[in-house]
């Protein structure tokens, strides 16, 4: 049903996931985290009733329950950055030590759950925990030198981090290897809808446009919106899925995600958008910030 691991995952690990329909496009992801004998599938909110009725449709052959886990007195904090390891340690607390590893303790009498998430330029924690340990939690995070951020500043990260989001970034038209995530993709598993789709793509063939991160070189006026057409040399080159504008030490910095066209990629020159008023460089890997 999905396009990673399940089977091969450890205990307390994870794996991001795809979820296809029969022609290969992407109708959602979701990360399958293992507990026990249970498989526990982290969804989001806004994806939850489609992908849901998605495995209820085409469930059939196999002994799976499917069952929704009650949240109404849980909780979860992020903790984001380079020193985010640091500061659970202050806290008396261990980190998991690689990325899509969790762990379970028991934290001044309350249950905890620690998620490590994946990342490129920093660490990126998840701590679970019931409602009424969260003002005990926060107040512990803050004293351990955590600052509080908003959701613009995470939005903001990913961008520079260069991970999509679906329904941003990811729509339900893209094939797996439009996305350039191939840590959502196994090719050794079983069968699965749309592996077909997946398979015949990596032996036989390749897309036409892949999911690039980029750097923008304008960096006053407004950001370039979802959407913003990009060109090279007059003819169209992608599409701007989404951007971001990071203010460091070292100065302001501005990055996209973008669909570019294999033949604009194969040119490795600037992009232009915004009626040629800014300029785009495709990135090879994550920024140095």
């Amino acid at each position: 049903m999905v396009t990673n691991t399940v089977n091969d995952i450890p205990e307390n690990g994870g794996a991001w996931n795809l979820v296809l329909n029969a022609q290969g496009r992407i109708q959602g992801d979701l990360t399958v985290w293992r507990n026990g004998e249970s498989l526990e599938l982290e969804i989001a909110a806004d994806q939850y009733e489609k992908l849901m009725a998605h495995f209820d449709h085409f469930i059939i052959m196999d002994d799976v329950e499917l069952v929704r886990h009650d949240v109404a007195a849980e909780t979860a904090v992020g903790l984001t950055g380079p020193k985010a390891g640091e500061v659970l340690v202050r806290m008396g607390l261990s980190a998991p030590s690689e990325s899509m590893t969790s762990l379970r303790c028991e934290w001044n009498g309350f249950d905890l759950i620690i998620r490590r998430a994946f990342g490129t330029l920093a660490q990126h924690f998840e701590i679970y925990t019931t409602i009424p340990g969260l003002t005990t939690l926060w107040r512990a995070l803050s004293t351990a030198g955590a600052v509080p951020v908003g959701a613009a500043a995470l939005e903001s990260f990913r961008v520079a981090e260069g991970i999509p989001a679906y329904g941003i970034d990811i729509a339900e038209r893209d094939l797996p290897q439009e996305t350039s995530q191939t840590r959502a993709l196994h090719f050794n598993k079983g069968c699965y809808l749309g592996q077909e789709i997946v398979e015949r793509i990596r032996s036989r063939g390749n897309v036409h446009r892949h999911l690039r991160q980029l750097e923008l070189d304008r960096l006053e006026g407004p950001l370039p919106q979802a959407g913003t057409e990009l060109f090279l040399d007059g003819a169209a080159a992608g599409q701007i899925t989404s951007s971001a504008e990071l203010s460091l030490d070292s100065g302001k910095r501005r990055f996209a995600l973008a669909m570019i066209r294999n033949e604009a990629e194969m040119k490795n020159q600037p992009l232009a958008y915004a009626e040629n008023c800014g300029t785009a460089r495709i990135l090879a890997q994550p920024p140095a910030l």
